[in-house]
């Protein structure tokens, strides 16, 4: 038996921190775990950002509801339920991610939430576990899956080093250069064609 497991932006639906700061001129808002490998440096700068600027939960959701999955990926999504079940695994928070889920026809999600104060001030933020991609990866091999996963960035790579087959889906040049042992993929084609051959589809 087999599952996927995978990530969400930058694979299924556009950063949406970059969105953000496009949106409202904030450059440092640009910042993604494509940049950053640490989480909690990453988290902790975006909050005190938020906070020095203003911004509230709302602000954020009336960005992401402009939004829209990335060209092919409502399509893909859908061929990748075909074959196998999937998971995907995402260190977003549900405030965020719920529109978007929803464009992409709600597969599973696993990711994190967000403490909001009464007045939609993001006072913080709860991991659902520390290192939650790894472990997610392990708990499915622990019951006897063969595991196969994706994504683009640092914080992919505790998932993809966890799993049978792990692959890049169009991560930066910096990435690459830091994890060489996993193959790159660019397209959802060429994707599809590891993943038949991984898991021997027909």
């Amino acid at each position: 038996m087999h599952i996927i497991c995978s990530d969400l932006e930058g694979v299924f639906i556009p950063e949406i921190w970059i969105n953000v700061a496009e949106r409202t001129g904030i450059s440092e808002l640009r910042l993604t775990t494509r940049d950053i490998s640490d989480y909690d440096e990453l988290m902790t700068h975006r909050l005190k950002v938020l906070d020095a600027h203003g911004l509230k939960l709302q602000d954020i959701q009336a960005v992401i509801a402009t939004m829209e999955p990335l060209p092919g990926a409502f399509e893909f999504v859908r061929w990748l339920r075909e074959q196998s079940q999937l998971i995907v695994v995402s260190d977003t928070f549900l405030q965020f991610a719920a529109p978007l889920m929803e464009k992409l026809n709600r597969p599973t999600l696993f990711c994190h939430e967000l403490e909001v104060a009464a007045d939609g001030r993001i006072t913080a933020y709860k991991l659902r576990q520390k290192d939650a991609k790894r472990k997610t990866v392990n708990a499915l091999k622990s019951l006897d899956y063969t595991v196969l996963a994706f994504g683009d960035s640092y914080n992919d790579t505790g998932m993809l080093e966890a799993s049978d087959f792990g692959f890049f889906f169009q991560p930066p040049d910096n990435v690459i250069k830091d994890f060489p042992q996993f193959p790159v993929t660019r397209d959802y084609e060429t994707l599809k064609d590891f993943i038949r051959q991984s898991l021997k589809l027909t």
